[in-house]
């Protein structure tokens, strides 16, 4: 069975998240160590913080100093532990509604790319998102907030071997839609009533062709030609829609 790795951590240590959907979410979510709180009055007014967690006032000034460059905190931050490992065979054996669809992601390194994709796949109602433990990135104050609160609902899977990760997929049950633009069949074509996995690739590279090899089929959105490519967490939001709304 394959089994979700969580990734190094950087040197700074634990991740900080700010912002105030990426910090409710995480705050109300039981899994979610939450270690200390910096905020401003305001702010400690519209959140529920749990007694146990250390909590610190400050000024905005202050604030802006414990995270990166210009990042809009919106009067607070927190200190997390990352989440528990999650397992592929639990998160496959969990789910009766076939049409809930999977999301396999191929390389894609940038958090803000990561966290808009969890965004759509909580807006969607995906099964979750499984992506290779040494070519993804590990949670942050980036990823969390553009994830706005999915980082904390939608489940993550990382494994070492992608490859061997749809295959277990594809002993589960689910058809292996590989999203490319050299595809001959347009998505919509390839959609059955069969449960669902989507894979994406990077930006530029695209699908490895190993990630390629174990798809059960190809397929392209059918995007004009005054465009020649859609942003992997664009193209996810496209695929998940239409995914959705299936005959």
């Amino acid at each position: 069975m394959a089994r979700g790795h969580r990734p190094s951590q950087p040197a700074s240590g634990r991740p900080r998240f700010w912002g105030r959907h990426a910090v409710s979410a995480a705050l109300a979510n039981p899994e979610r160590v939450v270690r200390r709180v910096w905020a401003t009055q305001e702010a400690l007014a519209a959140v529920s913080i749990d007694p146990a967690i250390t909590v610190t006032r400050a000024e905005v000034a202050d604030l802006g100093r414990l995270v990166p460059g210009d990042a809009p905190h919106q009067g607070i931050v927190i200190e997390v532990e990352p989440l528990p490992d999650r397992f592929l065979d639990e998160l496959l054996g969990e789910d009766a509604d076939a049409r809930r669809p999977l999301l396999v992601l191929d390389q894609v390194t940038d958090p803000h790319n990561v966290g808009a994709i969890l965004r759509s796949a909580a807006a969607f109602n995906a099964l979750g998102i499984v992506t290779q433990d040494r070519h993804a990135p590990p949670e942050s104050g980036a990823l969390a907030r553009a994830a706005s609160g999915a980082l904390e609902v939608v489940p993550w899977v990382r494994v070492v071997n992608l490859a061997r990760a749809l295959d277990e997929i594809a002993d589960a049950g689910f058809w292996r839609i590989g999203l490319t633009g050299h595809a001959s069949r347009t998505l919509g074509e390839a959609l059955g009533q069969a449960k669902v996995a989507l894979v994406l690739g990077a930006e530029g590279e695209g699908m490895r062709q190993n990630t390629e090899a174990h798809c059960d089929e190809l397929a392209r959105l059918p995007i004009s030609a005054n465009a020649e490519s859609l942003n992997v967490s664009n193209a996810a939001a496209v695929a998940l829609y239409a995914t959705a709304v299936r005959g």
